[in-house]
């Protein structure tokens, strides 16, 4: 037996150069930029709920994620959770750059970090407490590829994988379908090169969609079986019930429209992959250096000799925006919001990628190198700006609830016939009439959920929360049934908002108050 000191350096020693580059790169730059998260306890909405919580979502869909979350406790610990998170998300660098062939340390770094600051990360800091798990979901997504494509039967422990990252959270599953196709594409090219191993290659491409088949039918048997276990069903939120019934509604030939609808939408419009001259110009550069990547490596394998392969890495293109969005074929009524659209970072990285060590030797192979080089370099700096002008809204957004809490606790303690336990009643959004809008990060935060607006409070539970965990004080506030009646009163509409002088009434025991605009 190996002492640890000798056995830890046999085993880093296996570790190759450019594996330990992509994590390191992946991890220092998610701790630079996304420190603010990692030293504060800024709450969003969501969180207000989650200051512990046991991540039990089998009802979801998520049958694995109480356990990837039950490493750093059920608590929300930012710095535990970051950490986590980034170590998962550092590993899945290492998978990715291994999976595409990054070779060049200059591709190496700037792949990696660009998955530690795409701004989609920034929106899953906003949802910290559930943050380790979903890294470690989006490892699991991109292992399962990688062991399909080392190993002949690597579908199978891939199939697993993928089992368990959809168990977690089913957002990833783009993620790993992308890198497949890549995989496919690096299939083919090397077919091109040697047509005698073509019969082989056939072989090869069909590994990935059994393990994506066996790994769908291995989370839906296991979901299942945990929810007979359990007593539950499927809920409705975010469509996943739909699972049940194959496509959902609308049809599939509306629901592939839809699809592409999306891709270009949120691509060229969407304010995330470029929202100023520089990450436009930026994002520009890295593409067109692909773009003649690829021109230049069909000319050089000349792939027009073989048209069935070209044909079907032609086909493999135009399907990618249908991959990238297969969440809308299972659920299109799903709220598809920046946690969910993580997989765009796999175009970038991809570019980058292919510049690298897809280039023909030629004059020109310097030229795109360093416009690949600028291009992601600069979108790398772009995007750290943009998150944290999120977290700083964040910050901010924090602040404002806890100053007009503290008002709106006073003016309740200070109401007269108030007792401590009196049952309250309230709607909880705050009114922007009385209160304007003053979030002044909206052309930068628009599309980043969990990050924009002014305030934490949507409904009379979130003032509970927050008021309980951040001002020390219990409020008995009752469901929103409580409101049903007194809502459309006359009485209730001739209220005051708050801050007016008769925005809280006591009527029949119960406290009402009244923070939405006057006119509603």
């Amino acid at each position: 037996m190996k002492a640890p000191a000798e056995a830890f350096h046999i085993l880093y020693g296996k570790i190759r150069q450019e594996w330990k580059t992509a994590f390191l790169s992946c991890f220092l730059a998610g701790l630079l930029v996304h420190m603010p998260m990692l030293l504060a306890d800024i709450p969003n909405h969501d969180g207000l709920d989650s200051l512990y919580f046991d991540q039990n979502m089998i009802t979801s869909g998520r049958w694995f994620l109480t356990v990837a979350c039950g490493f750093s406790s059920y608590y929300t610990i930012p710095w535990l959770i970051g950490l986590l998170g980034l170590l998962f998300l550092g590993i899945t660098a290492a998978v990715v750059c291994e999976l595409l062939e990054v070779r060049k340390r200059w591709a190496v770094i700037l792949c990696s970090c660009l998955l530690a600051v795409f701004p989609a990360l920034a929106s899953t800091f906003a949802y910290v407490y559930t943050l380790d798990g979903y890294m470690l979901a989006m490892l699991l997504a991109a292992a399962a590829v990688l062991f399909t494509a080392k190993y002949r039967c690597g579908f199978l422990p891939g199939a697993v994988c993928l089992a368990f990252s959809l168990g977690i959270y089913q957002g990833y599953l783009a993620f790993a379908m992308i890198l497949s196709v890549f995989a496919v594409w690096k299939t083919l090219d090397e077919a091109m090169a040697q047509t005698e191993k073509e019969v082989r290659r056939w072989t090869d491409i069909l590994r990935y969609p059994a393990m994506g088949i066996l790994g769908a039918v291995l989370y839906y048997a296991i979901l299942q079986i945990l929810l007979r276990l359990q007593g539950k069903t499927l809920a409705a939120y975010q469509g996943i019930d739909a699972m049940a019934g194959g496509f959902g509604g609308g049809g599939l030939v509306s629901g592939i429209i839809r699809m592409y609808r999306d891709f270009f939408s949120f691509t060229l419009r969407g304010n995330v992959l470029f929202q100023n001259v520089f990450s436009l110009t930026a994002a520009c550069v890295l593409t067109v250096s692909a773009a003649v990547c690829v021109v230049l490596r069909i000319r050089s394998r000349k792939y027009w000799k073989n048209p069935w392969i070209f044909g079907i890495m032609i086909l493999m293109a135009l399907i990618l925006p249908l991959v990238t969005n297969i969440i809308l074929l299972i659920s299109p009524d799903v709220n598809y919001h920046l946690l969910m659209r993580y997989q765009w970072v796999l175009y970038l990285m991809g570019a980058a990628a292919l510049v690298s060590n897809g280039i023909p030797e030629g004059k020109g192979r310097a030229w795109m190198e360093w416009g690949a080089l600028c291009g992601a370099a600069v979108l790398l700096f772009c995007y750290a700006v943009t998150d944290n002008i999120a977290y700083s809204n964040l910050q901010k957004r924090y602040e404002k609830t806890y100053a007009y809490c503290v008002r709106l606790l006073d003016r309740i303690e200070q109401t007269q016939g108030y007792y401590p336990g009196i049952p309250i009643a309230m709607v909880g959004v705050v009114g922007d009439e009385q209160y304007p809008p003053t979030d002044i990060t909206l052309p930068v935060t628009g599309g980043m959920i969990g990050m924009n607006g002014d305030s934490l409070l949507y409904t009379g539970r979130n003032y509970q929360l927050f008021i309980r965990h951040y001002l020390g004080a219990s409020l008995n506030i009752l469901p929103p049934e409580a409101m049903e009646e007194m809502y459309y009163s006359e009485e209730y509409k001739d209220m005051d908002s708050f801050p007016g002088a008769d925005s809280m009434r006591i009527i029949d025991g119960i406290l009402y108050i009244k923070t939405e605009n006057a006119n509603r």
